[in-house]
């Protein structure tokens, strides 16, 4: 029988813990780098920045100064810091990108439906109820050992536990109420099947990582054990909510399709203008008549000369 809170086990495992946080770390390293294209577009102004956009820089950048952090905590050992200032910085941030995760992937949800408030209601509530929990999490117990730095004395695995089973409980509510709008139209346009694919892709890889996360919290073997896969919970559903964002926007500055969550009134008045009801979400990129909805206004004009060759054109977005 392993005693997992004998010197000789937190030592190796302390060894395995700071190991799997630097890959971790090289991991979302790499993946910021490599899609820093798509952030610079945005606070050039090349792209013009809307609310929903809010909540994936949060999360992208929650984690990233997390990541930081965690590098700090675990290889000052030499000077001496305030490690309680620091670790709650670290599970407040880290927390808050599983919960900017999440959010991602409802806010989808909710476009898919059309903004109904009988589902944004809802899930208005189950995002409060979720960050009530991470609020709860921050508590940590850390102190100060020379030559090792901070160390983790205590946590609070139940509501740690409880955060990921909320997280994925959430994820798969929203997965549901999304698939199940989409399914009717699963054979008959690319971007549904996007918006499908992504949803369950996130849900998947959010799944796995938060029930080992989970688990091992449950089990409380030892402090170090405890959050040995905290981070990596994070990041996994954090790199794959912040994907899905940057392949639907790219998608919709390439693909000329549009993707309403009601339908459009069939009226003389809606076809001239292809005009969407006011509390409707579209995805659209390049329609050949102006669409005036919520989300997303697009307006292009073509000029052909006397040939009738195509000459040029100039699109706006709104």
């Amino acid at each position: 029988m392993v005693d997992w809170n004998s010197p000789a086990v937190l030592q190796a495992q302390g060894t395995a813990f700071l190991r799997l946080q630097h890959v971790m770390a090289g991991w979302y390293f790499w993946e910021f780098v490599v899609s820093c294209s798509f952030d610079w577009k945005f606070i050039s102004g090349s792209h013009k920045f809307r609310w929903p956009m809010i909540f994936y820089f949060a999360g992208r950048y929650c984690l990233l100064f997390a990541i930081i952090g965690l590098l700090i905590a675990l290889d000052v050992t030499d000077t001496e810091i305030n490690c309680k200032p620091l670790f709650g910085f670290l599970q407040f941030a880290g927390n808050g990108a599983v919960g900017f995760a999440s959010i991602n992937l409802a806010i989808r949800t909710m476009a898919i439906w059309g903004q109904q408030l009988s589902i944004v209601i809802p899930l208005v509530i189950l995002i409060l109820g979720h960050w009530t929990l991470i609020f709860q999490g921050v508590i940590v117990q850390t102190q100060w050992v020379p030559g090792s730095g901070c160390v983790i004395i205590a946590t609070r695995p139940n509501i740690l536990s409880a955060m990921f089973i909320y997280s994925v409980c959430l994820d798969f509510i929203v997965l549901v109420l999304a698939a199940w709008k989409l399914y009717d139209r699963r054979g008959h346009s690319q971007i549904v099947k996007l918006l499908f694919q992504d949803g369950l892709i996130y849900f998947t890889v959010a799944f796995f990582a938060n029930i080992v996360a989970t688990t091992f919290m449950l089990l409380n073997l030892n402090p170090v054990m405890t959050s040995m896969f905290n981070v990596p919970a994070a990041l996994a559903g954090t790199v794959v909510a912040c994907r899905a964002v940057r392949r639907l926007f790219k998608f919709s500055q390439k693909t000329p399709e549009v993707y309403t969550g009601i339908k459009v009134e069939n009226t003389q008045e809606g076809k001239d203008r292809g005009r969407v009801p006011s509390r409707s979400i579209a995805f659209a990129t390049h329609p050949t008549a102006d669409i005036a909805m919520q989300g997303v206004h697009v307006k292009m004009t073509t000029e052909t000369d006397s040939h009738g060759d195509y000459k040029g054109g100039n699109s706006r977005f709104d």
